[in-house]
């Protein structure tokens, strides 16, 4: 039930400033955000079940960030994992993402957020595989469709909108606003009301992440970690260059 807000080009000084939290279950081995060893240019945390990344950013001015689609039976464990699209918009830019059938049957539902040069798109597997260039603005996305207005993602906007309005650009403001959100918990099966941050000992908030770019292309990339008690345990920060 992860939940992110993108702006785009919406603001002259941050012509990108992406928020969001990952929701994943607490005994899920992950490591935290770091520059990947591999030589790939990835910054970004790692899923260490399957490899892959959730959201991510490479100084060839490419940001990537996967939500799952909700689906009331669960996902299929026979299907890919969805963290190798987000490492693949990443290294190989959003063409190497075809609409192709092969998205909807190999992996479960997802929708993807990527930003790839000077371009962002979005990009779904259900009901049927499509990819959509986006105009400048301030979009929302959890576990429906973009702009969706499911209570939360309303809420996520209008905090980054709030963000954008104000004198003062702090990310650390924006790392707060993702976890102070005291709407009423719910069950899985309530996706759509459910809290910005979600506190569940089992399957909840793993961590909150701002990303920023200003109009010289230099940019940060902010992590929060959180235990299953919903307390945080550490923060890693890495810039970069959009050259």
């Amino acid at each position: 039930m992860c939940v992110v807000a993108l702006a785009w080009k919406a603001h002259a000084d941050w012509p990108l400033v992406l928020i969001g939290n990952r929701d994943e279950f607490h005994a899920r081995p992950s490591t935290p955000l770091a520059v990947w060893p591999d030589g790939s240019g990835i910054i970004a945390g790692r899923d260490e079940q399957s490899g892959g990344t959730w959201l991510g950013v490479t100084e060839r001015r490419r940001l990537a960030v996967i939500t799952n689609r909700r689906n009331p039976n669960g996902p299929d464990p026979d299907k890919l994992s969805r963290g190798a699209i987000v490492t693949d918009a990443l290294t190989k830019g959003i063409s190497s993402l075809k609409t192709e059938p092969a998205l909807t049957k190999n992996y479960n539902g997802f929708s993807l957020l990527s930003v790839d040069q000077d371009s962002a798109w979005l990009t779904v597997n259900q009901p049927k595989a499509r990819k959509l260039a986006l105009d400048p603005g301030l979009y929302g996305l959890a576990n429906g469709d973009l702009d969706e207005p499911w209570p939360k993602t309303l809420r996520i906007k209008q905090r980054l909108a709030d963000w954008l309005g104000s004198p003062a650009h702090d990310p650390g403001a924006l790392l707060d606003d993702l976890r102070s959100d005291d709407s009423p918990q719910v069950t899985p099966d309530r996706a759509e009301q459910s809290p910005i941050f979600i506190l569940n000992p089992a399957y909840g908030t793993r961590c909150s992440t701002v990303v920023m770019v200003n109009a010289h292309g230099e940019g940060k990339i902010i992590e929060r970690r959180y235990d299953k008690s919903g307390k945080p345990f550490g923060e890693t920060r890495e810039a970069f260059v959009w050259t």
